[in-house]
């Protein structure tokens, strides 16, 4: 989502970092620039111009031009500046520190996710909170829209309240309520008719069903490829309804991002969460720090062990790491690794994730390269008898002759994957020798991720690029560099 706007920033901090020491017209300069690229995003002109106006005031100190790095000094300040403009440090996340049923009551326009988000929202509180959820569906103008909750419900498994045709949005509301108490529900969410455009029928509706239902949370539903035009949504409806924070949803998609660098400002209210995709448990949790992080091409390892954590098996990760410890690393293994890779969203979204990778995705995009060479390997493995998967040695030439036509690929793609394994399945048995995590950490230190990883440092066969950049221990998070340098 914020691809063109960690571009360009990303080509003025060059410039910065280029320089050994910075003057106060080089620091207003780029800050000119760095007002463009936030203008060019859609972000609000009032926060643009807020934010340049404060990491201009921070960056023309004395201690920033006279520092060793001014250039990283000023990238820190921008970094501070975007996490206070998105909300600052704190992670707020759902409230539901109230006497059952906690009301929570969705609110938004015609088509933007509304109904999507009130189901991935119940999921999300059944198996992240441990709550009992219903859901409820106040929706009597679009057709079928009840209909697609109750669907959605079977989906993530969370009741829905039954459909009562010709019911009104307020008797129905006051249904849910009962229904709620009865079934000892410990979260009732509500999800209200959107309009095409606010309009006073729609408010006049939702303050009545706020009233009979006392919401403990109103959240306001915005898609964030309308730019612009949710900032003026989320203000008319802020003035309206007791908003408790913002959900914003198609962040996966190829907006600008000005909506979500503006929101936090125009609103005064939090974004809490932001829809990644189309899947239902395609939802996370706002973090300003991470989203900060991602715009100024630091990467975002935390949200990447979390969603490695979500994604593999723990009884897979725990066999892998006992064919590690004997230096056993076959097919099998590698198409398992691969499969993990598409579950998590695929090469372009780990590479986004991982500091320093910005280049390598760039090239990644300039060679062609996507997601289906995952699927292209995945083919080639499929393609093998169980036999050559466990003894990849096997693979003579009549063999990959077979296995390429089997798979749809050519003889040399193949020989690509076996190269892929042979370097994997040797750095495999380095880190063994090395003394496992310990070493790894040795190797990052040392040559950078390329160095600890061949496959990917010197163009990982079959996807391309003639080189991995580097990845300095410092870039990392504490955590991970203690998690790396112990044993």
């Amino acid at each position: 989502m914020f691809e063109n706007l960690s571009d360009r920033l990303g080509g003025v901090f060059d410039r910065l970092k280029g320089r050994g020491a910075l003057r106060e017209e080089d620091v207003r300069e780029a800050m000119r620039e760095v007002r463009i690229a936030l203008l060019e995003a859609d972000v609000a002109l009032p926060v643009a111009r807020r934010f340049i106006d404060a990491v201009t005031e921070r960056s023309v100190g004395q201690d920033v031009l006279r520092s060793v790095t001014p250039g990283q000094q000023v990238v820190k300040i921008v970094h501070d500046e975007l996490v206070a403009m998105l909300g600052g440090d704190e992670v707020p996340g759902l409230d539901l520190n109230a006497r059952p049923p906690v009301v929570i009551m969705m609110v938004g326009l015609q088509g933007s996710g509304k109904t999507t988000t009130t189901a991935k929202l119940a999921r999300l509180i059944r198996e992240k909170y441990g709550k009992k959820a219903l859901m409820a569906s106040l929706d009597v103008q679009r057709p079928a829209a009840q209909e697609q909750l109750a669907v959605l419900g079977q989906q993530v498994d969370v009741a829905t309240l039954p459909i009562v045709p010709g019911q009104q949005p307020v008797d129905i509301a006051r249904r849910a309520m009962d229904a709620a108490r009865l079934q000892a529900v410990d979260v009732l969410l509500l999800d209200t008719a959107g309009r095409l455009h606010v309009d006073a029928a729609l408010m006049a509706e939702m303050k009545a069903v706020a009233q009979v239902s006392s919401p403990h949370e109103v959240l306001l539903v915005v898609d964030s490829l309308t730019g612009q035009d949710a900032v003026n949504v989320a203000q008319s409806f802020s003035g309206e309804v007791p908003l408790t924070g913002v959900i914003l949803t198609r962040m996966d998609g190829d907006a600008r991002g000005g909506a979500a660098l503006s929101m936090r400002h125009v609103t005064g209210k939090p974004i809490k969460f932001a829809g990644t995709g189309e899947k239902l448990d395609a939802i996370e949790a706002f973090d300003p720090k991470r989203v900060a992080g991602r715009i100024l091409g630091m990467g975002d390892v935390v949200s990447l062990v979390e969603k490695a954590a979500a994604t593999i098996k723990e009884e897979d990760a725990e066999a892998l790491a006992r064919r590690m410890a004997k230096g056993q690393f076959d097919l099998n293994d590698l198409r398992m690794q691969l499969r993990q890779m598409q579950q998590m969203g695929g090469l372009g979204m780990l590479a986004g994730m991982l500091p320093g990778m910005k280049k390598a995705k760039q090239a990644m995009a300039a060679g062609g390269v996507d997601d289906k060479v995952l699927v292209r390997m995945d083919a080639i493995i499929g393609s093998m008898t169980a036999k050559e998967r466990a003894r990849p040695e096997l693979l003579n030439a009549k063999r990959k002759k077979r296995v390429a036509s089997g798979s749809g690929t050519e003889v040399q793609d193949v020989n690509k994957l076996l190269k892929m394994h042979q370097e994997m399945s040797r750095a495999m048995k380095q880190i063994r020798k090395m003394g496992g995590l310990k070493g790894l950490g040795a190797l990052f230190g040392k040559g950078g991720m390329g160095a600890a990883l061949p496959g990917m440092g010197g163009g990982m066969p079959g996807l391309g690029g003639s080189g991995g950049p580097s990845v300095d221990m410092s870039t990392l998070p504490p955590d991970l560099r203690d998690m790396l340098n112990k044993k």
